[in-house]
């Protein structure tokens, strides 16, 4: 090992190990560092894709990039983990580590989070180097473009490709509980994950991750996007945000002339978001209708450690009380999405988070000017039943029992499953949703009927939704939002 330049990669699928670390002292210095090293690493795998770009290359060469890495180590009579003797793991410390990639993009949360933990614990910070090579791929996204098929043929025998054995959500889904060999998980996602999802996320919302807030709305349909672009257009304009960005990076400043042209073909999940100073802005994402979108881009957003997201859009009333226009606010959901059974049983309670559902109540109440037995007539909370089948009608009669016994007040196909990747990645979520029709009560919807219901409560639904959200930034700021009910047994240290 040459400094901390290069390191050797014994077993890059096994325990992670720190090489080179260095001790810090502030989680600043911490973040410098990391950005430092990683930058320093994507510059030798890019040095030496020009050198085999251009044949150069010494076949002998093996001096790979690797992924920085951060880890944290507590006192043993300072962690409180729950299933340590239960598990027999008795130390002198404990160690959490993890690997970390786009270090510049989180520098911000990094500094939250070491910081909570330095106050918290006698903590020692070490940086350095790990035992995970970077795939090309993630280091220069376009780096095979111009190669020759035969280069292109040779290039996994010179560089490292992604590895799919190591990618995958283990500590998210609390498998790594079992597993005590090296550090613990400092963090819910390894650097390779988050490579996967970064690219994911250009791809399905076509902007840059750098763009998205903190603060997401899901929505299923596009007028609820042109309702959120013509806000935020008069936000920016206002000088209440910075800028207002669309896909394909499209940014509009308070000049009001945007960077380049609208795309031409929309991505498969438009993102559109609200930049304010500080971080604090909102991001909208039509998602579609169906969970498979659903569960895709929530698997992807959840890298971004966003501090909430919820679901906005509309559904069918299933009861003969309910009115088009009325809200429906979910305390439970059944989960007849089935896109998340393999990871998360639907046996598994999803638990409401109490401040979301305080701030979407207020919201309505705040939006609509209702209270009292009027806000309780409009707004109808209970048990939402998320299903994949968009002609569940043409099956009732299955379904019927099904309904009746879990006192359901709507049905729709996105909420559950956004309400189970949040309790699942622990990102706070809520369902507000506009009944759009009554299939059981002889309303189905029609065009005429449509067009009618979104010019009342399209705009209306928004800005509930956005009130929600400046609602919760208060509860974030005062660090009340971050539901421990959320947290498993042996939850790693970052949020």
């Amino acid at each position: 090992m040459t400094d901390d330049t290069h390191v050797n990669l014994p077993d890059s699928n096994g325990p992670l190990i720190l090489q080179g670390g260095e001790i810090v002292e502030t989680p600043a210095e911490a973040a410098d560092r990391l950005i430092e090293l990683y930058e320093q690493q994507v510059g030798i795998i890019k040095d030496r894709f020009e050198k085999f770009a251009d044949g150069s290359l010494d076949p002998q060469d093996d001096l790979h990039g690797v992924y920085p890495a951060l880890t944290v180590a507590i006192p043993a009579e300072q962690a409180t983990m729950t299933s340590s003797l239960a598990l027999g793991r008795i130390a002198s410390r404990h160690l959490f580590g993890t690997t970390v990639t786009q270090p510049a993009l989180f520098r911000q949360y990094f500094m939250r989070q070491l910081d909570k933990i330095q106050k918290r614990f006698s903590a020692t910070i070490k940086v350095g180097l790990s035992n995970r090579p970077i795939p090309l791929s993630f280091a220069l996204e376009a780096a095979t473009a111009t190669l020759t098929t035969e280069q292109r043929n040779q290039i996994q025998n010179f560089f490292f490709t992604p590895n799919l054995v190591s990618t995958n959500d283990d500590i998210v889904d609390g498998k790594q509980i079992l597993n005590r060999s090296g550090p613990s998980p400092l963090a819910l996602f390894t650097a390779e994950r988050v490579d996967y999802s970064l690219n994911r996320i250009r791809h399905y919302s076509a902007t840059s991750p750098e763009h998205f807030q903190p603060y997401i709305l899901f929505t299923n349909y596009q007028r609820y996007v042109d309702e959120f672009v013509e806000w935020g257009l008069e936000e920016v304009k206002a000088g209440r945000a910075e800028r207002l960005v669309e896909p394909g990076d499209r940014i509009t400043k308070a000049d009001g002339k945007p960077s380049r042209d609208p795309l031409e073909k929309a991505p498969q999940m438009p993102s559109y978001h609200l930049v304010r100073k500080g971080n604090r802005g909102v991001t909208l994402v039509n998602i579609g209708v169906g969970p498979s979108n659903a569960k895709t881009i929530t698997d992807h957003l959840a890298v971004l450690r966003p501090h909430v997201w919820l679901m906005i859009g509309h559904c069918g009333g299933l009861r003969r009380t309910q009115q088009l226009g009325d809200y429906v606010l979910a305390h439970a959901y059944l989960r007849e999405d089935h896109v998340l059974d393999h990871a998360l049983p639907p046996a598994v309670p999803l638990p409401t988070i109490a401040e979301v559902q305080l701030a979407l109540t207020a919201a309505v109440e705040q939006e609509t000017g209702f209270s009292g037995r009027e806000l309780k007539r409009h707004l109808r909370t209970g048990t939402v039943v998320t299903t994949d089948d968009r002609n569940w009608e043409l099956r009732f009669e299955d379904l019927a029992v099904t309904l009746n016994q879990s006192r359901a007040i709507a049905i729709d196909m996105e909420s559950a499953t956004v309400a189970a990747a949040g309790y699942r990645y622990r990102v706070p979520y809520g369902t507000l949703l506009c009944v759009s029709d009554r299939p059981l009560h002889g309303e189905i919807k029609l065009p005429g009927m449509a067009n009618a219901f979104y010019q009342e409560r399209v705009g209306q639904h928004l800005k509930i939704g956005l009130r929600t959200l400046e609602l919760l930034r208060s509860e974030a700021d005062a660090g009340s939002l971050h539901s421990r009910k959320l947290r498993s047994f042996d939850e790693p240290l970052f949020r």
